[in-house]
């Protein structure tokens, strides 16, 4: 079965992503990212872009203690 529908790439406030059919309501605590595509595009993009796997808060807390 070949998926021909278009994703939106979607991040939420821990900078953490993930993808989203178009054709759906973005959840709460979500929010387009500004990529949209076939799934695997999307899933592509995310390899690019999520390059540290840490939630934002985990990052901002080490920042501090550095």
């Amino acid at each position: 079965m070949t998926d021909d529908r278009t994703y939106l790439v979607v991040l939420n406030h821990e900078e953490q992503y993930s993808i989203w059919r178009s054709d759906r309501e973005v959840p709460a605590g979500w929010r387009a990212e500004g990529f949209e595509g076939p799934k695997e595009k999307c899933l592509e993009h995310i390899a690019e872009v999520w390059t540290d796997m840490r939630p934002l808060s985990l990052r901002q807390r080490l920042d501090s203690i550095a």
